[in-house]
């Protein structure tokens, strides 16, 4: 390690966020410094590709597209890993960590799927492992659950966590505009990848949820223990229909512990107008944490992007500088004690919202309700809407009292079988 007083960094990623990162290491240099009590120099960065234009605008002898320039650099005491993905990056990370360095990682899926590793090899090492940018952007959920929060049993975390599914679904709701194109229009806009997968179907928010659920129960939650459902089933109908019962639809990342055990679950969600999780649109993320002693607390703020990210990885990487210059001990490990089970979603108890299309004729409706009732799912309200005369068919629109998730797909096969049926359009669960 440098003897110096000079903090060096190697950075591993030029993307958005590695340029936001570049760009404020460089120009903010003089002010940086000041923050922290020692000058911090960016001494490497990390590139695959050397001849590709970029917006960050760096001396040429600062690329490489070595890693062991910064791996293998005695120089070097932080490395910040923005590359995303799970490989190279995990082992750019590891090889960090073995070789006793410091690291900043905005790395979601890496922490998600190899997170608690990672953290007991910077515990062996004796040197900080930060990753605030891995969940949120901008928002200073991952310290609050290390640090504030950290007196509190939580007993739950409701999240609307991607960006990119909220500014779709905000986009349907207020403007009437179908899934595809909100989704067009959130890809002209830069907040939706070619391939949306990630975000649409709900895996960016699983991994975002594993680790928040791992920091607050202090067990180890897999992004594969999670419920996941996209937000692609969705159609105009819905939002008028929820609007009509007072509600929002968002994508809800939810983890609760109760009796011993998790449920952690990614799906859209009908969730009362009043609620705070209702207003937030757009791209801006929310995180609303329930402890035992600050009682809910919501946080809230732009979740992604190159701005909000980049804030979060240049203040984890202040903190380790700070801890550097004044000799402290590196940031405690998460102690995973807790060996909580994570249930299936069958074992979840819901309100539901059903839309369905069907014969409009007398006795459609008795049918379906047997059908619940032998289920022992208790019926809260119908709509009829949307009749079509020429084909002789009507749109149904129940809300149920709480239900067994288990019960309420038998349910629905058995509905679904019905001659009188045409299509179960949708199911959705109602969080109040």
């Amino acid at each position: 390690m440098s003897s110096g007083l000079e903090i060096n960094v190697g950075l591993m990623g030029l993307g958005v966020v590695g340029g936001g990162v570049a760009a404020t290491l460089v120009e903010q240099a003089d002010v940086l410094s000041r923050k922290i009590g020692r000058p911090v120099k960016l001494k490497k960065v990390l590139v695959r590709d050397r001849t590709k234009p970029r917006a960050a605008i760096l001396p040429k002898a600062l690329i490489t597209t070595n890693p062991e320039e910064i791996l293998g650099d005695p120089a070097i005491q932080i490395v910040v890993e923005v590359i995303g993905g799970i490989e190279p990056a995990t082992r750019y990370l590891t090889d960090a960590l073995t070789a006793g360095k410091h690291v900043v990682t905005a790395n979601k899926e890496v922490m998600a799927k190899h997170g608690p590793e990672l953290m007991s090899l910077a515990q062996q090492k004796g040197v900080n492992l930060l990753f605030e940018a891995s969940v949120g952007g901008g928002i200073p959920i991952v310290g609050c659950l290390m640090n504030e929060l950290l007196a509190n049993d939580v007993h739950s975390i409701r999240t609307i966590i991607n960006g990119t599914t909220n500014y779709i679904l905000t986009r349907m709701a207020h403007h009437r505009t179908d899934f595809r194109q909100a989704l067009r229009e959130a890809q002209e806009h830069g907040y939706a990848e070619a391939d949306p997968t990630n975000d649409v179907e709900g895996h960016d928010a699983a991994y975002k949820l594993a680790i928040l659920a791992t920091l607050a129960f202090h067990t180890r939650v897999r992004p594969e223990d999670i419920y996941c459902q996209g937000i692609s089933g969705l159609e105009a109908q819905d939002f008028r229909y929820a609007q009509e019962l007072g509600y929002a639809i968002k994508s809800l990342a939810i983890a609760t512990l109760a009796d011993g055990a998790i449920q952690a679950r990614v799906y859209p969600a009908l969730v009362p107008q009043d609620h705070m999780l209702a207003k937030v649109d757009g791209v801006y993320n929310a995180v609303e944490v329930e402890g035992s002693l600050a009682g809910k607390v919501l946080f809230h703020g732009m979740g992604a992007g190159r701005g909000p990210t980049t804030s979060a990885v240049v203040g984890d990487l202040m903190d380790i500088a700070r801890r550097l210059g004044q000799e402290r001990r590196p940031v405690p490990a998460v102690q995973l004690h807790n060996h909580l089970r994570v249930e299936p979603i069958d074992n979840l108890e819901s309100k539901y919202y059903l839309r369905l299309n069907v014969s409009d004729r007398p006795g459609v409706l008795a049918q379906i309700a047997r059908i619940l009732g032998d289920g022992t799912i208790s019926i809260a309200s119908v709509l009829q809407k949307d009749a079509d005369p020429a084909k002789q068919t009507a749109q149904i629109v129940i809300t149920t009292h709480p239900a067994r998730e288990a019960s309420v797909q038998q349910a629905l096969r058995l509905v679904a079988a019905l001659p009188v049926v045409q299509q179960v359009n949708n199911l959705l669960r109602i969080e109040e």
